[in-house]
């Protein structure tokens, strides 16, 4: 206890007389810590932005065209074939999604790019309503928006919305009223509105082969299931009564979104390549202080301080200053979260956020490992220039 005491009041002792240079070195991982904290909220908003709607789906299933990978924009599956599933043992529910872009008509002749699910009003595909009421009649002209379009826009529940959709070579317009309002599910990037599936086979983007044609076919179907302990069982199950056809829980269908998990790597990639920046600056940075003060350290062992005294005192001293710096920059990176716009894809989650501390505050201690090994191996003869 006597030797901790010791190496506590050398630690402080040294940074409070060094403080200028102690502090430089706190700002500049500070700066680290800023933008560690920043990567992981990049990725989880760039994540987020990606997944949000499919993580938020009332369901656990999705039924994809056989080889589409998994990949909703690659798969066509016929419109019915959701009938046929809530016949299925151990289905509680299906519901289809459909899925194409659009845009809406804003003031001074700007639009806002947005995604147009087509979905069955009560079924999983179709999202909560935090505002307004649902979709009920299958052919009225009525819209459900996202959060994320009121967000970017004046629009909010009661009022109109004009889509302009590509029909072959030709603009279309459709009027809308806003019903209702949905929270959180921005899909591939683009806020999202939602229709009936008759709506959407009209407002969805056409070639010039699907000019006049009724579609019956959707991009996927989404299923709840009564017991979430048996997918496996109700997944054989479909597969028993449907062909051509392959299933696919939501994380597996998350993962194959087109981009996603690249997009994910590479945020982490250069989250890695950030901490390692880091040990290598608190590591050169200590190595310098133990050669600076190697006379020192002689004169401390000459005297009868221990290898322990002198090794954990380095110790308490490196995890101060991270500490320190580290502070700083989540102070830093949270005063700027404050000032970001809703729409800016950046997200400090608590848990990615807490990884990341974690991980700033261990790289103090691994960077200055060297240094600290060299300190408890200095030999108070050689330091002193006396052998």
């Amino acid at each position: 206890m006597k030797n901790l005491f010791l190496s506590i009041y050398l630690a402080i002792k040294e940074v409070l007389r060094n403080r200028g240079r102690f502090l430089l070195v706190s700002l500049v991982i500070a700066l680290i810590t800023l933008l560690v904290l920043f990567i992981a909220a990049l990725g989880e908003g760039l994540g987020n932005s990606n997944r949000q709607y499919l993580t938020n789906l009332d369901a656990d299933l999705l039924v994809f065209l056989e080889k589409a990978d998994f990949v909703i924009p690659s798969s066509r599956v016929d419109r019915t074939l959701s009938r046929t599933l809530r016949r299925v043992e151990g289905v509680e529910n299906a519901g289809i999604i459909a899925t194409s872009n659009t845009a809406i008509l804003l003031a001074n002749d700007e639009v806002l790019k947005v995604s147009i699910l087509g979905v069955e009003p009560g079924t999983p595909g179709a999202p909560a309503v935090i505002e307004g009421r649902d979709l009920q009649s299958e052919l009225a002209a009525e819209v459900l928006i996202d959060n994320n379009v009121a967000l970017r826009s004046d629009i909010k529940v009661g009022d109109f919305i004009t889509i302009r959709s590509n029909q072959g070579t030709e603009d279309e317009f459709y009027k809308l009223k806003v019903i209702g309002m949905t929270e959180g599910n921005l899909y591939q990037f683009s806020p999202s509105i939602f229709v009936t599936f008759s709506n959407w086979d009209k407002m969805r983007t056409k070639s010039d082969t699907e000019l006049g044609r009724e579609s019956t076919t959707v991009n996927v179907i989404a299923i709840k299931v009564m017991d979430p302990a048996n997918l496996n069982v109700v997944k054989a199950n479909i597969l028993t009564r449907v062909n051509n056809v392959e299933i696919a829980d939501i994380q597996t269908a998350i993962s194959n979104v087109p981009g996603y998990s690249a997009q994910q790597s590479t945020v982490q990639t250069q989250a890695v390549f950030t901490l390692l920046i880091g040990i290598l600056v608190i590591g050169g940075f200590f190595q310098i202080q133990v050669l600076q003060k190697v006379p020192q350290i002689g004169v401390m062992k000459a005297i009868g301080a221990s290898n322990g005294v002198v090794g954990l005192a380095s110790v308490i001293q490196i995890m101060v200053v991270t500490a320190f710096g580290v502070a700083i920059g989540g102070g830093l990176a949270y005063v700027f979260s404050l000032v970001f716009p809703p729409t800016v894809p950046i997200i400090f989650n608590g848990q990615a956020s807490l990884i990341a501390t974690i991980a700033l505050l261990l790289i103090g201690p691994l960077g200055g490992l060297v240094s600290i090994i060299y300190a408890v191996r200095i030999e108070p003869l050689k330091a002193l220039h006396l052998s």
